[in-house]
């Protein structure tokens, strides 16, 4: 949440910021975030005028006074009582109204944040691994995981609807490995490590920046409890230290999550959101960071580099985005994506495959510890509200898509990526004779 304040003082450039990320200004409306700061402002102040009116009254009444004197001041102390409800009513009213439109302000974007409306308008910014060019055809990661029988999509949606899984054989042990891997990178680096629930009230997701109802959200709401499945770790990492006062010397403040996450995903679709890429639920590790203002910039690098560190390492190829406005969440200031080389999105426009992402970092500023209210004490004695930044260290579903279209083999085999091998025990992953499993004499 901006403060209310600096949307005032820099109404102009809060619009421009709205039209620059593709939001409708009927919805994030910044005219009326300042029309109801002002009366919040104006009530705040008749208020505490009355107030003090009341409190002079009640120092009045203690006084000697005469019967008739007397009565004047309770008379004067019960209309003082009526007027103050009344305002406090308004106030009230007017207070839930602004931090409802508030909320509906997106953060500031990064003065360098290219401007467009769709992700094909993310700045290429780095290039890192070489492409492999394949003298067989390859295939998806749908194709060699049936093939090589380590993924069901039929029975899971049998059983739980579209987009769910079950993973299978090898690469049970193959996700495992990836987590292994990255939570590893993280603790070099200093993280603490978390496992997290996997669930949230709906006031951290609000703070979060989630919409936890409605048809626009992503998530799934637990009906009558006031909870929701978290989406992602930044969730319960970011609502950890809600309502409290940092220490200063303690800051950075760096977390690592491990957890569930669970997606509607309404609306999504297309060829490439089959498979791994799109789904309801997938094991993530995020990074969590806390910051003071002054750490931010640099720490967003910080993170960016981990996310290279762990792809480098896996030697899958990946190019980096700045994404641009219309492409940023609504609490990011600036966002980094990295997108993995897919063979498996081969198409007419693209023969050889394509990039898809697999992890994002964001500099949210301040703009969620407004909303959770999460601040240090400043040197100069002052509470401030902290920096939030996240970032994806794996996303366990995206990442072994990735793996195992770019580590495929014409014999239908999949290599595995030697930093992931002492975590899951085998270096390769072959076809099996007999999958269709003896149990089954026929199906209904």
């Amino acid at each position: 949440m901006l403060d209310y304040r600096f949307i005032k003082e820099n109404l102009e450039a809060v619009k421009k910021n709205i039209i620059d990320r593709n939001m409708d200004p009927a919805k994030a409306d910044a005219d009326l975030v300042v029309k109801l700061f002002d009366e919040r402002t104006a009530l705040t102040t008749s208020l505490q005028e009355l107030q003090k009116k009341r409190n002079e009254n009640a120092a009045s009444m203690k006084q000697k006074l005469d019967p008739e004197t007397r009565q004047k001041y309770i008379d004067e102390g019960k209309v003082l009582k009526e007027q103050i409800a009344a305002e406090e009513a308004k106030l009230n009213e007017v207070e839930s109204a602004l931090d409802e439109a508030g909320r509906q302000i997106p953060n500031m974007a990064h003065p360098e944040t290219p401007i467009g409306k769709l992700d094909t308008e993310n700045l290429e910014v780095k290039k890192v691994g070489t492409i492999r060019k394949f003298d067989f055809k390859a295939k998806s990661h749908v194709e060699i995981m049936e093939a090589l029988d380590l993924i069901d999509f039929e029975r899971a949606t049998k059983v739980s609807g579209p987009k769910f899984y079950y993973l299978k054989n090898e690469a049970v042990f193959l996700e495992q490995a990836l987590i292994m891997y990255a939570m590893n990178i993280l603790r070099k680096h200093g993280f603490t490590i978390f496992i997290t629930p996997d669930v949230a009230k709906e006031e951290v997701l609000k703070g979060i920046g989630f919409n936890p109802r409605g048809n626009e959200s992503n998530v799934y709401a637990i009906e009558e409890e006031g909870t929701c499945l978290v989406a992602t770790a930044e969730i319960t990492l970011g609502g950890y230290h809600s309502g409290e006062i940092l220490d200063k010397s303690k800051l950075p403040l760096m977390y690592c999550g491990l957890s569930h996450c669970f997606r509607r995903e309404a609306g999504a679709a297309g060829q490439f959101s089959k498979g791994l890429y799109r789904v309801h639920q997938f094991d993530k590790v995020e990074m969590f960071v806390y910051s003071t203002p002054e750490q931010s910039d640099e720490l967003h690098e910080k993170l960016r580099q981990i996310e290279e560190e762990i792809f480098t390492g896996l030697g899958i190829p990946f190019h980096v985005v700045d994404t641009c406005t219309g492409d940023l969440g609504a609490p990011a200031y600036r966002k980094w994506d990295l997108e993995a080389w897919m063979p498996g999105r081969a198409d007419e426009k693209h023969p050889e495959g394509d990039y898809g992402e697999v992890t994002s970092t964001s500099n949210c500023t301040d703009f969620q510890a407004r909303r959770l209210n999460v601040k240090y004490r400043d040197d100069d004695g002052k509470n401030k509200y902290v920096h939030m930044l996240n970032g994806t260290a794996i996303a366990v579903g995206r990442a072994m898509l990735a793996l195992i279209e770019n580590y495929q083999n014409e014999d239908g085999s999949v290599t595995i990526p030697e930093v992931l091998v002492p975590f899951c025990g085998f270096d390769k992953i072959g076809p099996k004779a007999n999958i269709e499993s003896p149990v089954i004499i026929s199906k209904k």
